[in-house]
């Protein structure tokens, strides 16, 4: 069977069904799997983008490499 001929069995079975909670059952799993899904941020983690982009902008940061020295060096000091 073929994507196309599943989802199109799948449409049919699922227009005959009348269960609600069923029905969301489905929709939970649909939506779980969306290839389009969009991240609802609070006004809190936006601010907390913004500031963190102007620290970026301000090369107010540590690199990666700077970052494991930094740690390989506390790690050996004790």
């Amino acid at each position: 069977m073929t994507a196309i001929e599943l989802k199109t069995l799948l449409i049919q079975r699922i227009s005959e069904i009348n269960d609600i909670s069923f029905l969301q059952a489905i929709k939970t799993i649909l939506d779980s799997k969306a290839e389009s899904r969009v991240l609802k941020l609070t006004n809190c983690q936006l601010e907390e983008i913004i500031a963190s982009k102007k620290e970026i902008e301000k090369s107010l940061f540590t690199d990666d490499d700077e970052l494991d020295k930094d740690f390989t060096k506390w790690v050996n000091s004790k």
